[in-house]
Parts: structure tokens; sequence; C-alpha cells
């Protein structure tokens, strides 16, 4: 964990350079936290929780990076949203604490991405939504095989390269009903998905 720390203190200057072709996912999921209690994880520099704090009710943003933090609170202007330093396998909050909890970009650069999703159904309420977009690098074109290969010499973690299929499969193995998906066209091909505890069909968007 300390050692994932580094890295994105170390590139949270240039995060947003890199991150900013992801916001086709924004507009996905600012209906989803109308007037809603959010937890993001793995905020980043809070791109996403600035881009959808005028929608919801609150929104708890946190990083394990500090630096990340840092750049986050630079031109937080929202009373609404609080960032924070947290570790998202070891979360602060009391058990069933939001009504939607975002992992954006999370599940693939962890170890063990299945016990961050047991963290996130603790602290999310029974009919509560998680959205989960992530890269699905196993699905990338050869430019964007080589770019992933790029960031990996650069210690960008890729620990799952799952393609899109596959990523829908590992959530609903975790115990996620995958409600609604999309294939978003991004940094690389980003797979979209909003998830509840219990089982229901399928919408592919």
């Amino acid at each position: 964990m300390h050692e994932r720390k580094g890295l994105w203190d170390k590139n949270a200057s240039r995060y947003d350079r890199f991150m900013r072709k992801d916001r086709a996912a924004y507009e996905l999921i600012r209906p989803v936290v109308k007037a809603k209690t959010v937890l993001e994880v793995t905020t980043g520099t809070g791109l996403i929780a600035k881009s959808i704090v005028n929608a919801a009710a609150h929104i708890e943003a946190t990083d394990a990076s500090a630096k990340m933090i840092l750049e986050a609170r630079r031109d937080n202007q929202s009373a609404k949203l609080h960032f924070s330093v947290q570790d998202m396998f070891r979360l602060p909050y009391a058990k069933k604490s939001f009504e939607v909890v975002i992992a954006s970009n999370a599940l693939h650069i962890v170890p063990h991405p299945e016990k961050a999703l047991q963290e996130i159904r603790r602290v999310l309420k029974d009919d509560g939504v998680l959205i989960a977009p992530t890269f699905t690098h196993a699905g990338n074109s050869i430019s964007g095989k080589a770019k992933a290969f790029f960031m990996s010499m650069a210690g960008f973690p890729l620990h799952s390269r799952w393609a899109s299929e596959e990523y829908l499969r590992f959530l609903r193995q975790n115990g996620r009903a995958v409600q609604k998906s999309a294939v978003l066209k991004a940094s690389f091909p980003l797979t979209y998905a909003e998830c509840t505890k219990s089982e229901g069909p399928d919408v592919v968007l």
C-alpha cells in the first residue's frame, strides 16, 4: 500500500491531464447521485466529485494519496464536498452510511479487488448503488495496449486486465447485480457499471 501511495503522490500534478478524456462517465453518474449521500473512493484530484457535487446532497471523497487530496482541495468551492485521506480497504465510516458509492478506475489497479468490494458493501445501504467505471485493458486496440505497456513501465499498477464482459462477470461473482453497463471511449476503453446488491435484469446502455 505504501508503494502505491508513493506512485500516486508522484503523479498527482499530472493526473488531471491523463484523466481528461474520461468525462463521458460524468453524465451517466450525475442523475444517479441526485439528492443522495455519496462516497467516492480513489477520487484522485476530485474530478468526478467536483463535477457531480451540485446534484448530490453530500459527497465524501477519499484517496490513499495525501498529495492527490491536496490537489483536490485546492479549488473545492462546495460545502457539500469533503476530501480526506482514507484507505479503501479500511474505511472509517459506519455500516450502511451511503446511498451511492463511486469507485472509478479503482478496481483494476489494486490487488485483491474483491476485498475492496467487501468494504464498499459494508458502508453501502441495502438499497444503495455502486457506480464502478473501470478501464478494461484486455479489450484494447493495439494503440491502447501500447499505452497500457508504457503505463506499466512507468510504475502504474495494472493488477487486473479485464475485458468488459470479464469485468462485469467479476462484479456479479462478488455479490453485485449489474443493473446498467456501457463501454465508453476514454483514455482506454472504459466499462461503466451501475450495481445493486439485489438481483435484477441487466440494462446495457
